[in-house]
């Protein structure tokens, strides 16, 4: 267990060293009130898109290595989706998330299973060993929906799944199809919010954002996709 928590430990503060130089070398070259600002916004905005235009392979490459990363060290997802939509459109921002994602989160699914198995099982074993058999008879299908219905942070649950013996190659796919429809919508919702950037001069109301088609129907399908799988999991997780 104390061993368990020493990994814990050290994850956490590699994480925190790269969050505090990232934010290091932000805010010696910016203050919070000129990040805080819509001409900030609009600013970066268009040197995002110059460097995606002028750099596009390198930069889409650049971001699903650090989305990659990002998920190894217990990074979420969310902020990766409305950013990488923001950037690069829905389209194209589901495909960097979800692949960076799901290369991740299989990194540290084989970590975990490396290193740390016996301690998972040590700690989760008890909970969740009535899922054994289900993974028995149907790995990839039980996968899919274990990804798509959620319910465990994520960053356990890219590590519980090595109690199972899961195949790397069926938990890579299972996380690439189980988290799509998610990051698509948070995707969709950034790439609406990089397009009412471009278009107004001045600071929209939150109100007004929100009113929108392209925003608020992407909300409502995903806050749908939440109640589906809190029922579902109700199913999945059943002694």
């Amino acid at each position: 267990m104390t061993k368990f928590k020493n990994i814990k430990l050290l994850i956490g503060l590699v994480y925190l060293t790269i969050l505090s130089i990232f934010l290091y070398f932000l805010l010696s070259k910016f203050t919070i009130q000129e990040i805080q600002s819509y001409e900030f916004i609009k600013s970066n905005l268009n040197y995002f898109q110059f460097l995606k235009e002028k750099n596009n392979f390198i930069v889409s490459f650049l971001f699903i290595i650090f989305s990659a990363i990002w998920v190894f060290l217990a990074g979420f997802l969310s902020p990766l989706a409305i950013f990488s939509g923001f950037m690069f459109g829905k389209w194209f921002g589901l495909i960097y998330v979800v692949l960076g994602g799901s290369l991740g989160a299989t990194a540290l699914y084989l970590f975990a299973n490396y290193f740390l198995k016996d301690l998972i099982k040590k700690n989760f074993t008890n909970n969740f060993s009535f899922l054994a058999e289900k993974f028995e008879k149907s790995e990839l299908v039980y996968l899919l929906l274990y990804r798509f219905i959620g319910g465990i942070p994520f960053v356990i649950s890219n590590m519980l799944p090595c109690i199972f013996n899961v195949k790397p190659g069926n938990f890579f796919v299972s996380t690439v199809i189980g988290i799509s429809p998610q990051i698509f919508l948070i995707a969709s919702i950034g790439s609406s919010l990089e397009k009412i950037l471009n278009m107004e001069e001045e600071m929209p109301k939150i109100s007004e954002i929100i009113f929108l088609p392209s925003i608020y129907i992407p909300i409502v399908i995903f806050i749908f996709l939440i109640i589906l799988s809190m029922f579902l999991k109700k199913i999945f997780y059943k002694k």
